[in-house]
C-alpha cells in the first residue's frame, strides 16, 4: 500500500466525509469517529467515579494529551501544558514579563491572527513598545521582520503559517536573530501543527502555542503551551490559578508557590471534556505521521492551486513548497457570494476579507473532492 493510500484508508475514521466535502481543516478539522467514544468514556467516569475521577482519570488526561501534542511539535514529553484557547495562553505569556525599558519591545508581523494581535496591542498599557511589521498580505516579510528585532526586543510572537495566505515563516532565521540580541520567540503553530513537520526542540524555539480545532481534528477547548525546559522555571505567570501551585490540593493562602514542572503553566481548572475530544485527533495525527501528511499536502495544494489559477483567479498563497502551508487562498470578484452558495451545497471551506476563499485538503481528502469543489465554483459563478 502506498503512503497516500494508507492515509486515505483513514477516511473511515471521519463520518463527516461521507456527508460533506470537507476542505476546511484550516479552521475546523473533521470529527474523528473515536472522539465520540473518548467523550463517552469521560461521561462514564463522571457517572461511575464521581469526585474520584479527578485523580483517577481527568488530571492524568491533561498530561496524556499534552504528551501526544508534544510528539507532533517535536518536543520532549512533559513540556506541553494544555489550556482553553490561544488568547488565554498568549495573555498568560504576556503576564510573565514586565515591559521595562529599554528591553520592552514586542515585534511581530501584520499577518498574525487577530486574537494574538489584540493581546499584544493591549500590553501597551503595561509599557510594551509594540512594533508591527507590514507585509504584502501574502508573503512573510522576513527581511523587515529580522531587521526590526534588535537589542530593545523582549519578545517575538509570530505565526509559523499565516492564516490569511498560508505563507510560511523561516523559524530558524527568526530564532537565530532573536537569540543573538537576547529576545525570546513565541511561535504560533496553530496553522502548522499537523500539516507541517515540526522540530521545535531542535529549532531552539522558546515557546509555542496553538490548539486542537484545526488540522488536529480535536474540536474546540484544548489549546496548548510549550515552553523550552531551560526557560520554564524562570516564568512566573501573573495570570495564574490553583493548578499552577506546587500543592494545589493543600489550598494554601497566597502568594502562589509555582509548580516546578509544566503544571506551573496551567492556571485554573482544565477544560476536561475538551481533552477527551481532542485526544482522538492528536492520536490520529501521530498514527498518520506528519511527514507523510506534508508530502500529500504539497501535492494536493499544488493541484488545487493550478485548478484555480487556470480559471484566472488570483492566488493569495505563495507558490514555493517551502513557503506554503496546507491551504490555498484564492480570490475573484464575487467570491464572497460564491462562497455562500458553496456552503449551501455542503462544500465546506470559508471566505476571509483580504484573502478570498480558503480551501484545505488534508490527509483524508481525495483528488476527486478538489476537482468537484472547483467545478462547483464554476457553476456558482454562472448562476
Amino acid at each position: 500500500m502506498s503512503d497516500e493510500a494508507r492515509l486515505l484508508s483513514l477516511r473511515s475514521q471521519f463520518p463527516t466525509l461521507a456527508k460533506k466535502t470537507h476542505l476546511i481543516s484550516h479552521s475546523l478539522g473533521a470529527m474523528p469517529r473515536r472522539a465520540r467514544d473518548h467523550v463517552g468514556a469521560f461521561l462514564d467516569q463522571w457517572e461511575d467515579d464521581s469526585i474520584e475521577a479527578w485523580s483517577k482519570h481527568w488530571l492524568p488526561m491533561a498530561e496524556t494529551v499534552g504528551d501526544l501534542i508534544a510528539q507532533v511539535l517535536g518536543v520532549p514529553a512533559g513540556t506541553v501544558a494544555v489550556n482553553q484557547n490561544v488568547s488565554t495562553v498568549q495573555a498568560m505569556i504576556a503576564s510573565c514579563f514586565d515591559f521595562t525599558a529599554p528591553r520592552n519591545r514586542v515585534v511581530y508581523t501584520d499577518m498574525n491572527f487577530s486574537t494574538v494581535d489584540y493581546v499584544w496591542q493591549e500590553q501597551r498599557r503595561r509599557g510594551a513598545d509594540v512594533v508591527v511589521v507590514p507585509s504584502d498580505g501574502v508573503n512573510a516579510p522576513m527581511e523587515a521582520l529580522l531587521a526590526a528585532i534588535d537589542e530593545r526586543t523582549l519578545l517575538v510572537p509570530v505565526s509559523h503559517v499565516m492564516f490569511r495566505s498560508s505563507g510560511v515563516k523561516d523559524v530558524r532565521a527568526i530564532v537565530s536573530k532573536a537569540h543573538a540580541v537576547g529576545a525570546l520567540v513565541v511561535l504560533d503553530t496553530y496553522q502548522s501543527a499537523g500539516t507541517i513537520p515540526l522540530a521545535l526542540h531542535d529549532w531552539d524555539v522558546d515557546m509555542a502555542c496553538g490548539g486542537s480545532v484545526k488540522w488536529a481534528s480535536g474540536g474546540p477547548g484544548c489549546a496548548y503551551w510549550y515552553v523550552n525546559p531551560k526557560l520554564r522555571e524562570t516564568l512566573r505567570p501573573a495570570n495564574t490559578g490553583w493548578f499552577g501551585h506546587a500543592r494545589p490540593f493543600a489550598f494554601e493562602p497566597g502568594p502562589v508557590t509555582y509548580a516546578d514542572n509544566r503544571w506551573r503553566l496551567f492556571g485554573g481548572t482544565p477544560a476536561i471534556p475538551a481533552l477527551y475530544s481532542a485526544k482522538a485527533g492528536w492520536e490520529l495525527l501521530v498514527e498518520a505521521g506528519v511527514e507523510s501528511i506534508r508530502k500529500k499536502s504539497l501535492r494536493q495544494t499544488a493541484l488545487l492551486r493550478e485548478l484555480v489559477r487556470e480559471r484566472g483567479f488570483k492566488v493569495n498563497t505563495p507558490e514555493k513548497d517551502a513557503e506554503r502551508g496546507g491551504t490555498i487562498c484564492f480570490d475573484f470578484d464575487g467570491a464572497d457570494v460564491v462562497s455562500k452558495a458553496l456552503l449551501a451545497q455542503d462544500m465546506l471551506h470559508d471566505y476571509r476579507p483580504r484573502c478570498g476563499i480558503r480551501a484545505s485538503p488534508h490527509y483524508y481528502t481525495t483528488d476527486e473532492e478538489l476537482v468537484r469543489f472547483v467545478e462547483a465554483v464554476d457553476r456558482a459563478r454562472k448562476a
